[in-house]
């Protein structure tokens, strides 16, 4: 039996290549350019892309002109005559040396370029009707695609984190938008600049009345997109303030992203081949366990002052005690002396303490006394 025959691919669809505002060859010399490099570049929005060839659809650069500061006429290094070919993109960051094709060509792209960051034709150059009428229609389709868009320094951030983000990346900007609050319609404007080494934080209110953007000045200033009040800042200001463009190195830092299949889990533990754990003791009362507690160490006064660790148990050395007195020794019996004739009795006055010595004197004394009393007696009896 014969298979069905496949039915014929469909051609592939051909990439189309993006429309630009404006597009031409362009020699291009960055900072870190040492020469002249050739490119297709076409204008779309605040974006020139920078193309191999004008058949190319991906690019090999691109240059935003958010951070915009002015546009020079630059004649060559070393040179005293400018054919009129040269010019200059001064950016926040960068400084962009371009060379066009021609006068015409270089005074084109300065018209464009203009054009897209003012939000207005320039009347300074020299231009044909046919290249202002072009520029005016290039206004309208800008006006109309920022009105759709919120602008990137735009961020759902509280005043406090505004300035924060403003101290911490001034090299990313100096001016961004904010929601107003809670409830609030409208949003909030926070710029930071430094002036005499001062930094200066200011906050502006932007109220919204039906598709209208009011910004609360002396003046109220009426503006029909967001896009539109980050213009009168930068416009208002000469271009000092700056709309905050957070590069991706940062946008990575501030919001990492979880991994896509989360955090890997762990592995499990077999309990198979330990033995059981004990039981817990019940938990010991607090009155039981409280323990006086000891005094902290002594704080050191000065940094270098010997103080005793207080993780180092303190070991206190034993006082030595005073000796007891030694108990006294009784007092010895003395015998009662015999009663002789003669009248002189002979003691002898046994080794003692001084309080043995004052009992024995009175013990005598009280002997010597009776036997005076009985020899006086007898002296009586025999006269």
């Amino acid at each position: 039996m014969a298979s069905a025959p496949n039915p014929p691919r469909a051609p592939k669809p051909k990439a189309t290549q993006p429309s630009h505002y404006h597009e031409s060859f362009l020699e291009k010399k960055g900072p870190c350019d040492q020469d002249y490099r050739k490119f297709w570049a076409g204008l779309q929005g605040l974006t020139i892309y920078f193309y191999n060839s004008n058949r190319d659809i991906q690019p090999l650069e691109k240059l935003d002109l958010r951070t915009f500061v002015k546009l020079t006429d630059e004649a060559p290094r070393g040179s005293m005559w400018d054919p009129g070919i040269h010019f200059s993109l001064v950016l926040w960051n960068q400084d962009v040396k371009f060379k066009a094709e021609s006068l015409e060509s270089r005074e084109m792209w300065k018209g464009f370029i203009l054009t897209v960051v003012e939000l207005c034709v320039p009347s300074n150059l020299t231009l044909l009707p046919g290249h202002l009428y072009m520029m005016a229609e290039i206004l309208a389709k800008e006006e109309a695609r920022r009105a759709q868009e919120v602008p990137p320094c735009f961020l759902k951030v509280n005043r406090v984190d505004a300035q924060l983000l403003l101290e911490r990346y001034p090299e990313c900007g100096n001016l961004l938008l904010r929601p107003r609050g809670t409830g609030a319609d409208g949003v909030s404007v926070t710029t930071r600049q430094v002036f005499k080494g001062k930094p200066i934080v200011r906050h502006y209110k932007v109220k919204r009345e039906g598709s209208k953007y009011v910004i609360d000045v002396e003046d109220p200033f009426s503006c029909a997109s967001l896009d539109a009040v980050v213009n009168y800042f930068v416009s208002h200001s000469k271009r000092a303030l700056v709309p905050f463009l957070l590069d991706d190195d940062y946008e990575k830092v501030l919001a990492p992203k979880p991994p896509a299949d989360g955090p890997e889990p762990l592995p499990p533990v077999s309990n198979q081949d330990k033995p059981p754990l004990p039981s817990l003791p019940p938990p010991p009362s607090q009155e039981e366990n409280y323990v006086t507690p000891i005094g902290d160490a002594p704080t050191a006064d000065y940094e270098n002052q010997d103080v005793i660790s207080s993780s180092r148990p303190i070991v206190l050395k034993p006082k030595k005690l005073a000796k007891a007195p030694a108990k006294l020794p009784k007092p010895p019996i003395v015998p009662r002396p015999e009663h002789k004739g003669n009248s002189s009795v002979v003691t002898r006055k046994p080794p003692g303490s001084a309080f043995q010595d004052l009992s024995l004197k009175t013990r005598l004394g009280d002997v010597t006394a009776e036997l005076e009393e009985k020899l006086q007696r007898r002296r009586a009896l025999e006269q």
